[in-house]
């Protein structure tokens, strides 16, 4: 089985494929402080529990945004796990051009979910990540990264606002009934999350005007569901997108 692991700076999300499925996911909080006994109890034990007892790998690549973590996961794959993982960065395969300044201060995170475009949903093409950050990838008609826009996400912007105002409370991300609020929390369900909306589809329209040819708008990440799923812009919603990105990756890297 082939065992993913995208690390985050909110979320550590790990998959499972066998032959070719994915067949087990887990989601755990990303924590600077946990060492990689602790990381490796709280893991085996999610995935003894959806594959069981006889769970094992044979190969592992890893995605990483957060520095710190990558060499916890390392050691942890390549000491416990006696298995040398794939760690997405310069020099590993992925199939895709980048035409960007320094292609080496993409983030994996970015390059994966690319790769997984490209080859599952074809180009050209506009990922949108909604994640702790939310951030817009652009491939264009020959399948070239070209670059893209990061914005806040939506839960950092609505912990800004309630971390720099005195009286407004914390409130969930839940979609408004409407665009006017009548009271404190539907007013600011309508600013930070339609207003949020608004932006992603303002950008994408800006994006669309920058590249010709976009066929394909993708969304993935955590917040996917609660802010795509109504906007009318985005034609796919993939969960899952980056863990099949980096089994693509895998799949280009292996040595078999």
């Amino acid at each position: 089985m082939l065992l993913v692991i995208d690390i985050g700076n909110s979320n550590i999300v790990t998959g499972v494929f066998n032959d070719n499925k994915l067949v087990l996911v887990n989601r755990i909080k990303t924590d600077h402080y946990k060492t990689v006994d602790e990381y490796l109890a709280t893991l085996m034990t999610l995935w003894q529990y959806g594959l069981g007892k006889q769970a094992s790998f044979k190969e592992i690549v890893i995605s990483s945004v957060v520095p710190p973590l990558t060499g916890i996961f390392h050691n942890l794959c390549k000491e416990r796990l006696k298995i040398d993982p794939l760690i997405v960065g310069p020099g590993i395969k992925t199939g895709l051009v980048i035409r960007t300044v320094d292609p080496s201060a993409v983030g994996a995170d970015r390059i994966v979910n690319s790769v997984a475009v490209k080859e599952l949903y074809g180009i050209a093409a506009i990922v949108i990540d909604f994640g702790t950050a939310t951030t817009f990838d652009v491939l264009d008609t020959k399948g070239a990264y070209c670059g893209g826009a990061i914005a806040p996400g939506l839960q950092i912007s609505l912990d800004a606002l309630v971390n720099r105002t005195s009286k407004l409370p914390k409130i969930e991300a839940v979609w408004p009934e409407k665009a006017v609020g009548n009271d404190t929390v539907t007013a600011m369900r309508s600013g930070c999350i339609l207003g949020y909306a608004c932006m992603v589809d303002g950008l994408v329209q800006k994006i669309k005007l920058e590249v010709e040819g976009v066929k394909n708008i993708v969304a993935t990440g955590g917040l996917a569901q609660e802010i795509a799923s109504h906007l009318d812009c985005i034609d796919i919603i993939d969960p899952d997108l980056t863990l099949k990105g980096l089994q693509i990756i895998a799949g280009l890297n292996s040595k078999k």
